[in-house]
């Protein structure tokens, strides 16, 4: 931020405030936090933070505005413990209604918003805050009685004019929908300041623990070394050589400009690392922030974040979910979380997306640290497709306008273009991996066994018998009750189960004695879930799949002879007697079905363009926004679309003690 506005802005406060206003009561050393001080410092750091996405001198405005409710008689008598309500945050946000009409609206949201989050514009229902327009009906005559009383270049200040992407079309949907979002970044920006001051007063040494991150380039520099000697030691086999390539290929596409590209690349083929060296490299070239990494799964999100720390320090990779453990977990980790000041983020999609479209303080205030940064989404392919619009829209937005590249990673690419039945679709995107079906043929590690597809299910029994004629087995069935019913039927010697219902601890636990089970001589027969399927890193020599999606065949043949022997893996696809969930699980195993009747063989799962049909007719005829999240958006109904956006059904979420 220039020096001539933070001056400018502590000027206007000192005028008009006078001393023995505050914002906020003692701190432990009997110090009051006085309100020219936090409204100066909230400005200066809001403007800071909002500059990244072009929006400095909206969000220095929301830091002087945003508690000048607290310059109230009232307020002061309620900070010394009389027992007033003053909803001093709508002073603040009726001032940027009168001073700006409809064009104030973004500060009034964010200004009335910034303790309690943001509400919808109207209406109103029971599971929501209050709707901002009756507020600020109510806070306009409050803001009369105040207003007098402040000099006129703090209460009479100009709003700016909407960046120029947001006045084209002023009443267009689109343009609704971007308005809606860049609230929301603003927001961020106030509240992370406010935060930040707030915090800064009360406990001013607790920011220590999150100081002291590497630079890009010097991370950029260390991940190269440590691929260059893994490199060094790794034997000359046809995947070393793959791997070597595509992490080549990563290094050289890291210099085109910023935008949205793809990384498809084979099971077993690099990508966590290489999708790592280049977002890295094109951070460093392009002077971006920070590289943030979204996976589907928390069951393997600690073997990336174990990766990405062996690479580049514990102390520069932030881990951020919902299973981390709080005895474990330590204070530089957890700072870094709330708003994801570190160079290197890895998170979840839940997280990720569940954030972009919140309404809270406490998780919108990372949002202005989102801008200007490399978003890496492993295994895209996992996109829930009843939240498809408004994602593809969102990142498209994040790239278009927040000057962020997302990289799509994954095997199993899907049809994300833009086209008639998907308008929020990629216009277009570049390829970082070279040659990706050159890639899957010479990594054609696997036969897959389509023959025993017959029109009846295989029983669980047989199931079980035909897993003790191989040793080292895995066995991936569609849902929870099913591994544990097929567990049941072998022998324990040898014999795990893995499911989500267990808890993170068990699974990990689960996995390394499996992999320790493996480097033994011993029989080892796993059981599990699709969770198994997404990125972790675990070898059998023969795999069964129980007929689903296309892309859950695929990634489950990924389980198997990852390393690629001279002897090719063999995955068998069966037909199970329970059927997947209902939904897209359900819509993809009739989509599957469909291309087996098309072909005489089976598909190709080493085939790259497989997926796009498998793909374009998942997505066919689907609702691709089940929650009618666009609409709320365009109408600004920000506490409705937070309670609406949830990757994770709240309802079906419990929190639970257990005795592991």
């Amino acid at each position: 931020m220039g020096r001539e506005h933070s001056d400018a802005a502590e000027e206007v406060i000192a005028r008009g405030i006078p001393v023995g206003y505050f914002a906020h009561s003692a701190n432990n050393r009997g110090e009051w936090h006085d309100l020219r001080e936090h409204l100066g410092a909230v400005a200066r750091l809001a403007r800071q933070f909002a500059e990244s996405f072009a929006a400095g001198e909206w969000a220095e405005l929301a830091g002087l505005w945003h508690d000048l409710g607290k310059y109230q008689a009232d307020f002061q008598r309620h900070l010394k413990g009389e027992k007033r309500h003053v909803d001093h945050a709508v002073i603040g946000a009726a001032l940027a209604r009168r001073a700006g009409g409809s064009r104030g609206y973004p500060l009034a949201f964010a200004i009335a918003g910034h303790h309690g989050g943001l509400a919808d514009r109207a209406g109103q229902d029971s599971l929501s805050p209050r709707a901002l327009d009756e507020r600020l009906n109510d806070g306009m005559s409050t803001l009369e009685q105040i207003s007098s009383a402040l000099p006129a270049d703090l209460a009479g200040h100009t709003i700016p004019q909407w960046p120029a992407r947001l006045q084209d079309r002023h009443a267009s949907k689109d343009v609704l929908r971007s308005v809606e979002l860049w609230t929301r970044f603003l927001f961020s920006a106030l509240v992370d300041a406010d935060f930040l001051d707030t915090e800064a007063f009360f406990e001013p040494d607790r920011r220590t623990a999150v100081q002291g991150f590497d630079a890009i380039s010097t991370l950029r520099a260390r991940l190269d070394s440590y691929l260059d000697a893994i490199q060094a030691k790794a034997p000359a086999t046809e995947v070393n050589r793959v791997r070597a390539e595509v992490l080549t290929a990563c290094r050289a596409k890291a210099q085109s400009p910023p935008g949205i590209f793809t990384l498809t690349v084979p099971t077993g083929g690099g990508k966590t690392l290489a999708a790592m060296a280049f977002a890295l490299r094109h951070a460093e070239r392009h002077h971006l922030d920070r590289v943030i990494v979204a996976i589907p799964y928390t069951t393997i999100i600690e073997q990336s974040v174990a990766v990405y720390r062996s690479a580049l320090g514990q102390a520069n990779v932030i881990e951020h979910h919902a299973n981390l453990d709080p005895e474990t977990e330590t204070e530089r980790n957890r700072l870094a979380s709330e708003n994801w000041d570190a160079p290197v983020i890895v998170t979840t999609n839940v997280q990720l997306f569940e954030s972009l479209f919140a309404n809270q303080p406490s998780r919108c205030r990372k949002l202005h640290n989102v801008a200007r940064t490399v978003i890496i989404l492993d295994e895209v392919q996992t996109l829930p497709s009843g939240f498809l619009l408004p994602i593809l829209e969102a990142l498209r937005e994040l790239s278009f306008n927040y000057g962020c590249t997302v990289v799509l990673s994954t095997a199993t690419q899907p049809a994300l273009r833009a086209r008639d039945t998907l308008p929020s679709g990629f216009t277009d995107t570049i390829e970082i991996a070279p040659s990706p079906p050159s890639l899957f043929e010479r990594l054609r590690r696997v036969e897959v066994d389509w023959d025993r597809l017959t029109s009846n299910p295989l029983p669980w029994e047989q199931l079980a018998n035909e897993l003790l004629g191989h040793e080292r087995v895995l066995a991936v069935v569609h849902r929870r009750e099913d591994a544990r019913a097929l567990t049941k039927l072998l022998p324990v010697d040898g014999r795990f189960h893995l499911s989500a219902l267990m808890c993170a601890r068990h699974r990990e636990a689960t996995l390394a004695r499996v992999r320790e089970t493996l480097r033994g001589s011993g029989p080892c027969r796993l059981i599990a879930t699709q969770l198994i399927e997404a990125g972790v890193d675990i070898d059998f020599p023969v795999v069964y799949r129980a007929l689903g999606g296309l892309d859950s065949v695929a990634q489950a043949a990924g389980r198997c002879n990852r390393e690629g022997k001279p002897q090719r893996g063999k995955v068998v696809v069966f037909r199970a007697p329970t059927l997947p969930p209902g939904g897209t699980p359900r819509q993809a195993l009739q989509v599957t079905e469909t291309i087996l009747r098309e072909s005489n063989d089976g598909p190709d799962i080493s085939d790259p363009h497989v997926y796009e049909g498998f793909f374009r007719g998942l997505y066919f005829g689907q609702n691709l926004d089940t929650e009618q999240i666009q609409t709320l958006r365009q109408e600004w109904r920000f506490a409705t679309v937070a309670r609406r956006f949830r990757l994770i059904e709240d309802g079906l979420t419990y929190q639970i003690v257990v005795p592991y």
